[in-house]
């Protein structure tokens, strides 16, 4: 096993590091140490003049549900007032970071390593507001979790930009958040507080680092390693198991039947398999009620291609429920998750959607690790 120093472990032991004399903190409860010390705690010890906090969705400690986030003002254990950056963006973000009074923002929080998880968005709009303001930005780098040899999916079509994805990335796009924000090119003084120990291809397990759930539904590595594809059904009426014990990996619905589980068997997609499972969601979609569907097994995680397999089963479900499918919901939901609308088009069409993703290819340009 690999020790992985993290950019938040090397500030901590040297606050120098990130200059600036009154620091905001952006971060979740995955900035934490190795002995699972908050970032927080850990640089007020240190003696970084951190005076306040900046909360992304899900909140700074993490309670609130997908699209939410913590209303709390002051944060309890260190007095340091907080501010919800979630669904700020443009004036109102600028306004909010003016009034913080900070000099310098910081950002620690691990990322999953698809384009469509909102927190390197969340690096992205105060990474602009620092432009405009004239801010330093700082970046505690983390490991991608997916490793940073591949990329999957084509790039984000600018004209489908939202909160789940403001760049043209691929949806598995291999970054570390550092080098994402070095990629982004924001005239700002930028600086990457890189990890020490990590390489590409390191899993996470090899990492030697504690798994923090980034939020409330991705409990596992496992769960960050399908989420690429299975998210997807986040823009349909399948539900992605959100509600149970293992969303992202149980994927059903109240039409499936007998004949999902066997039609994706019989693709022989490249290191996973699918058993066939029922659960009922305690909450969101299908809640209270019992679902037919899969989980998915990845036996071989270097084989494993998570937006393939994602588009396969949204083929196989769009060829046995076309009747029952419904993937055009609230603001084409899919269409931004997707980053296009080819993918709603292929669907409506009933074409195999998995035409529409290239062979895996490998992150270039503005890397920080070899």
């Amino acid at each position: 096993m690999t020790y992985v120093r993290t950019g938040a472990e090397r500030l901590a032991a040297d606050p120098s590091l990130a200059g600036g004399s009154r620091l905001g903190l952006i971060t979740n409860p995955t900035g934490v140490l190795p002995d699972l010390t908050h970032t927080v705690d850990a640089l007020m010890a240190a003696g970084v003049p951190l005076t306040a906090l900046f909360g992304p969705e899900h909140g700074v400690r993490g309670t609130a549900q997908a699209n939410f986030s913590e209303q709390d003002t002051v944060d309890r254990r260190t007095g340091l007032p907080i501010y919800d950056t979630h669904k700020a963006a443009g004036q109102a973000l600028d306004e909010l970071v003016a009034r913080s009074g900070v000099d310098t923002l910081v950002f620690d929080i691990a990322d999953v390593g698809a384009r469509f998880y909102t927190y390197v968005w969340t690096m992205y709009d105060l990474l602009a507001s620092a432009a405009r303001l004239g801010l330093r930005f700082v970046v505690l780098d983390r490991p991608n979790p997916l490793g940073g040899t591949i990329t999957e999916g084509p790039p984000l079509d600018p004209a489908f930009a939202s909160f789940v994805g403001r760049f043209p990335l691929p949806l598995r796009h291999g970054r570390t958040a550092g080098e994402l924000a070095t990629l982004f090119g924001f005239d700002v003084d930028l600086r990457v507080i890189r990890m020490e120990g990590w390489r590409r291809q390191l899993t996470f397990a090899a990492t030697g680092l504690p798994w923090v759930m980034p939020s409330v539904n991705m409990p596992t590595p496992d769960t960050a390693l399908v989420y690429p594809g299975t998210g997807l059904f986040e823009g349909t009426n399948f539900s992605e198991g959100r509600g149970t014990t293992r969303p992202f990996e149980l994927v059903g619905a109240p039409y499936a039947d007998d004949r999902f589980a066997p039609a994706l068997t019989a693709l022989g997609l490249p290191g996973v398999r699918f058993r066939q499972t029922w659960f009922t969601p305690t909450f969101h979609k299908h809640a209270g009620t019992p679902v037919s569907g899969v989980q998915l097994h990845v036996h071989d995680a270097s084989a494993f291609r998570p937006v393939l397999t994602g588009l396969s089963m949204l083929h196989v479900a769009r060829t046995l429920y076309a009747d029952d499918l419904v993937w055009r919901g609230p603001e084409l939901f899919l269409d931004h998750l997707w980053g296009s609308d080819t993918l709603s088009r292929s669907l409506d069409a009933g074409e195999d959607p998995r035409a529409l993703c290239p062979e895996p290819g490998h992150p270039d340009g503005s890397l920080l690790y070899g």
